[in-house]
C-alpha cells in the first residue's frame, strides 16, 4: 500500500472505508507493517496492540459490509499516548515504578473513540511523569524526531506527534498542560490542539482511577489534517457521565469562512522567551501572507497585562498541579514554607497543617491573578478573532538527557535557559484558552516549524478552521523524507 495512501487524514480513510475503497483491515495491516519496518528508529508506537487492532478491523468491515450505521472515524487506525487508559496496557507515564499498572477496562477518551468507530494499533511514548520537552524514560527508552532522529520530537505527547509524522498512524490524542500537545506537533510538522479547560474530560488519562481533573491541563487530539482535529474534538468533548445529567457542550461554531477580513494579532517574540530570529520571521511572513489574503493584521495589539506577571502566575499554578502528583516534593515545599512562616511544633503533622493551608491560601490568590488575565483576554478577543504566536523559541531541539538544571536551548547562539520556551504554552494555559499549533514549512536545518492560532475561550473550532484554512492557503503537512528514517 503506497505511502499516499497511509499519509492521507483519517476522516478522508474513514470515508474510503465506508465505500469499500479500502478496507479497513487492509489498512490496518499497512500500518502495522510501516510500524514493523520503520519504528526501531523511531521508536514512537511503544505498546503495540496489533492482533486486538486486526480483529477489530476486521469487525468493521463486516459492519460496511452489513450496511450498517458507521461512526465518523469507522474503521480508522489509531495510536494514543500512552498515559491514556486501555484494556490490557500499561498506563505508566514512563515512571518505572508503575511499570505494571495494566488496566482491565477502556477509559473514557479510549471508549469514546471506539465508539466513533476507530480503533488501536497501540500507545506512544512519553517522558517520565509527562514533563518534558523530550520523550525519554526507562521503560521505553528515547523517542526520535522523524525528521532528524539527532533531534527531539518534543513533548510529552512526543510518541504522539511521531509516530503521526512517520505515517504510523491515522490520528492520535495527547494532553497538555505545558505545551505538551502542542510543542511535539511544532517539532514534527503536524497538527494539535490544546482545547478550553474543561471541555475535554480527564477521565480515562490517569495513572489512577477516581482522581479529579486537575487544573490546567487538557487532554486533545493530534493529526495531520486540521479537519480531523475538529472531528477528533467531536469525539472528546462533551460532559463525562455525572455531569451529562445537568449539563451539555455547545461550542460555537466559526463565525468565518475565508482568511478575508479575519481580524489577527501578531506575537512574533517577546523579552520573557526570545524566539529565533528564523521563527519570528516564519511568523511575520504567515503574517504578511494573511493580509495579502485581506486579512486584517496587527503586530502591536496586546491583551491588558504585564507579560511577566502572567508568567509568574501561570507557574504558579502549574507548580501546585505537579507537586500535587508528587508526594515528597509537597513535603518538601511544606517544610520551607512552614520554616518560613516559624514555629515551635516542628513534627511533621503540624509542618504538613501549617503549610497546607498556606499553600492553599496562596493557590487562592494566584487564581484570583488568572481571573484578571482571563477578563483581560475577554477584552482583547472582542477586537480579535485570532492571536498568531511562536510555540517554541527554536525547531526541535536535539537530544539532551543531561539533569534538567543543566540543560539549555540555543536560540541564535545564545544560551537560553531550558524552560523558557514555557512562557509561549503558559500564555495561553493560564487562562483556558484554546490554540491549535499548524505546520507552516520548514526552516533552514529542514525542521519543521509550527506556529500557534490562540482564540477566545470555546472559540476551538475557530483556531481549528483558521489552521486548516491557513493551511489550505499556504501549505500544510508535509512527511519527513523516508530516507531519515526507514530502514
Amino acid at each position: 500500500m503506497s505511502d499516499n495512501l497511509i499519509y492521507k487524514g483519517a476522516v478522508e480513510l474513514a470515508a474510503m472505508i465506508s465505500t469499500g475503497d479500502v478496507s479497513a483491515e487492509e489498512l490496518t495491516r499497512a500500518y502495522i507493517d510501516r510500524i514493523e519496518q520503520c519504528d526501531g528508529a523511531i521508536n514512537a508506537v511503544v505498546v503495540r496492540t496489533f492482533e486486538r487492532a486486526l480483529q477489530d478491523a476486521r469487525t468493521a468491515d463486516a459492519a460496511v459490509a452489513r450496511g450498517d450505521a458507521l461512526g465518523p472515524l469507522h474503521g480508522v487506525p489509531m495510536t494514543i499516548k500512552e498515559s491514556y487508559v486501555m484494556t490490557d496496557t500499561p498506563s505508566t507515564w514512563g515512571i518505572p515504578a508503575y511499570k505494571d499498572n495494566i488496566s482491565p477496562t477502556d477509559g473514557l477518551a479510549v471508549q469514546r473513540f471506539r465508539t466513533a468507530g476507530a480503533h488501536f494499533l497501540g500507545k506512544t511514548n512519553v517522558p517520565i511523569d509527562l514533563g518534558d520537552f523530550q520523550s525519554y524514560n526507562a521503560i521505553y527508552g528515547t523517542t526520535n524526531n522523524p525528521w532528524n532522529l539527532e533531534h527531539a520530537p518534543g513533548g510529552s505527547s512526543g510518541g504522539s506527534a511521531a509516530a503521526l509524522a512517520a505515517g504510523f498512524s491515522a490520528l492520535e490524542a495527547g494532553s497538555d498542560i505545558g505545551g505538551s500537545i502542542r510543542t511535539p506537533a511544532h517539532f514534527c510538522g503536524v497538527f494539535g490542539h490544546k482545547p478550553t479547560w474543561g471541555i475535554v474530560p480527564l477521565q480515562g488519562h490517569e495513572l489512577f482511577a477516581g482522581v479529579p481533573d486537575a487544573d490546567l491541563s487538557v487532554c486533545g487530539p493530534l493529526a495531520r489534517d486540521a479537519a480531523d482535529l475538529a472531528v477528533a474534538l467531536d469525539v472528546m468533548a462533551g460532559p463525562e457521565e455525572r455531569s451529562a445529567a445537568g449539563w451539555k457542550l455547545d461550542l460555537p461554531r466559526p463565525r468565518f469562512k475565508r482568511l478575508k477580513g479575519l481580524r489577527v494579532a501578531v506575537w512574533a517574540t517577546d523579552e520573557m522567551a526570545p524566539v529565533s530570529e528564523e521563527t519570528q520571521a516564519r511568523v511575520h511572513e504567515v503574517a504578511e501572507q494573511l493580509a495579502g489574503l485581506g486579512a486584517v493584521v496587527s503586530d502591536t495589539a496586546r491583551p491588558a497585562f504585564d507579560t511577566r506577571a502572567a508568567h509568574t502566575t501561570y507557574q504558579s499554578l502549574l507548580t501546585a498541579v505537579m507537586s500535587s502528583a508528587q508526594p515528597a516534593s509537597v513535603v518538601r515545599q511544606m517544610v520551607e514554607f512552614a520554616k518560613r512562616f516559624g514555629t515551635d511544633d516542628d513534627s511533621a503533622e503540624a509542618i504538613n497543617a501549617r503549610a497546607s493551608v498556606m499553600m492553599h491560601r496562596d493557590w487562592i490568590r494566584h487564581n484570583v491573578r488568572r481571573e484578571k488575565l482571563r477578563r483581560a483576554w475577554d477584552a482583547f478577543f472582542r477586537d480579535w478573532d485570532i492571536l498568531l504566536c511562536p510555540q517554541f523559541s527554536v525547531p526541535a531541539i536535539r537530544h539532551d538527557h543531561r539533569p534538567v538544571a543543566e540543560r539549555t536551548i540555543d536560540v541564535d547562539g545564545e544560551a537560553r535557559p531550558y524552560g523558557e520556551s514555557l512562557f509561549w504554552a503558559g500564555l495561553v494555559i493560564a487562562s483556558y484558552l484554546p490554540s491549535t499549533v499548524f505546520p507552516t514549512g520548514l526552516s533552514k536545518a529542514g525542521l519543521p516549524i509550527g506556529l500557534q492560532a490562540v482564540g477566545g475561550p470555546f472559540q476551538d473550532y475557530s483556531t481549528i478552521e483558521f489552521a486548516r484554512l491557513v493551511a489550505q492557503e499556504l501549505g500544510g503537512f508535509e512527511a519527513p523524507p523516508q530516507t531519515a528514517f526507514r530502514k
